[in-house]
């Protein structure tokens, strides 16, 4: 099989096409026919090795795809790596058929992406309708399902965050009611202003360094900063026990690898967000797709922050 491998670490230049041998379904692990990769942030992270978890080489990376199963099933699923090839292993728990009306692309948005937006607002923050929400990177494969979802459970005003005038633009059309600039020595006051002078209650944070700084500064009393990449690859300063009770405020981490062995935190979400793009109330923003072999350019594409929207790999050929 093609497939991309990383045998050392670096930027997009290190993801090589290679023909590989077929992976070997054991340990109740089924095969994938690949037909759709999807690209996330994190994926960036590991192929420097600057992820949460270490990484081990040679490594195929991917952690989503979309295809069949050996009898013609078509299903989303997670690999915990190895999707970025024309064939994975998949764990059953963490499968999910698809039904005809959601594309490839759709789909893939809704994996690591759109189920961490659902437990950013359901699980973590636990959005009370009326609340105001920061989104982050809001023109991104998260933020742009963020935003929707919180407009759908009733946030009060959710606030955009994005880098240019096209992707706060893309922002505002999708639901979110203001979007400002996303520079993190205006930042504090720029969120306030756009919450009628007010400090916010919810932020969904993946920037880190002086973005977190400055969003845990506008944060109201009882608030929750939900933080959950670090796309700047600045340094986060601690943040002492005694400012968060000075305030009443809560910094929560979340990583969608925690929810992996427990299938009640995948699967129900799932089924929920698959029902809302099937019935077009959730719009999965697809910002491009890109042959296999130039995995390096989607790579690039996202760390130069160019993309909108999920990034695709077409696995097939």
């Amino acid at each position: 099989m093609r497939a991309i491998q990383i045998t050392e670490f670096g930027g997009p230049e290190v993801l090589t096409l290679a023909d590989l041998p077929d992976p070997a379904p054991a340990d109740g692990l089924a095969l994938v026919d690949v037909d759709s990769a999807g690209v996330n942030y994190a994926d960036t992270h590991q192929a420097e090795n600057s992820y949460l978890s270490a990484t081990t080489l040679p490594l195929v990376p991917g952690t989503e795809v979309v295809g069949r199963l050996a009898d013609g099933t078509r299903v989303a699923a997670f690999t915990m790596s190895g999707g970025y090839a024309q064939k994975a292993l998949v764990h059953p728990a963490m499968t999910f058929p698809l039904p005809p009306a959601v594309g490839d692309a759709q789909a893939l948005a809704l994996m690591v992406q759109g189920l961490t937006a659902w437990h950013l607002l359901r699980t973590c923050s636990h959005l009370v309708p009326g609340e105001s929400v920061v989104v982050h990177a809001a023109a991104g494969g998260v933020g742009t399902l963020a935003v929707q979802l919180a407009k759908k459970w009733g946030a009060g005003n959710v606030i955009a965050v994005a880098s240019s005038p096209d992707k706060r633009r893309l922002a505002l059309s999708l639901g979110a009611d203001v979007a400002v600039a996303a520079d993190p020595d205006s930042l504090k006051d720029a969120l306030q202003q756009a919450n009628a002078n007010q400090k916010v209650d919810i932020v969904l944070e993946m920037v880190g360094g002086r973005t977190f700084t400055s969003s845990l500064a506008a944060l109201a009393p009882f608030g929750r900063l939900v933080t959950f990449g670090m796309a700047s690859r600045e340094q986060t300063p601690a943040v002492a026990p005694g400012e968060l009770m000075a305030r009443s405020r809560s910094v929560i981490g979340f990583w969608l690898a925690h929810c992996f062995t427990r299938p009640e935190l995948l699967q129900p979400q799932m089924a929920e967000l698959l029902a809302m793009v099937e019935a077009g109330t959730l719009e999965p923003v697809v910002g491009g797709t890109y042959p296999l072999a130039e995995a390096h350019r989607a790579h690039e594409d996202l760390r130069s922050r160019a993309s909108q929207g999920k990034l695709v790999l077409d696995c097939r050929g």
